[in-house]
């Protein structure tokens, strides 16, 4: 099993996708880590020996950001909206939907689950 950035990557899947576990590396990236390590992209991680461990491992650590370097940077960053009080960090303080989506229907996923508000009972005569 190789590890790599503190993340175990499956042994059974092709290297490409293996290293999709990783946060911040995507397809893309990923091929292009084996490209530049000179590692097939069929080769599965169990294959991998040693020296491409390291080659792969040196590569994302110089040239990648990934993992907790990653997420602290992203949450820097929506802090940074939200200070400056921009239309983003607005919808993030609020916990709605940020890129003009609408909310009276769908928007589930930031707003959670649904809130029942009752009704007032018409007043009878």
């Amino acid at each position: 099993m190789a590890r790599i950035s503190g993340v175990d990557l499956p042994k059974n899947k092709r290297g490409v996708i293996g290293l999709t576990y990783i946060y911040g590396v995507g397809k893309s990236t990923a091929s292009k880590v084996l490209k530049d390590a000179g590692i097939s992209e069929d080769k599965k991680v169990s294959e991998w020996n040693d020296d491409e461990v390291n080659a792969i491992r040196k590569f994302i650590s110089e040239n990648v950001k990934v993992e907790g370097e990653l997420r602290s940077e992203i949450q820097l960053n929506i802090k940074r909206l939200m200070d400056i009080g921009c239309q983003r960090g607005i919808r993030h303080r609020l916990g709605l939907p940020l890129r003009g989506q609408r909310t009276k229907n769908n928007s589930r996923t930031r707003k959670g689950k649904r809130k029942t508000v009752a009704n007032k009972k018409k007043a009878t005569k």
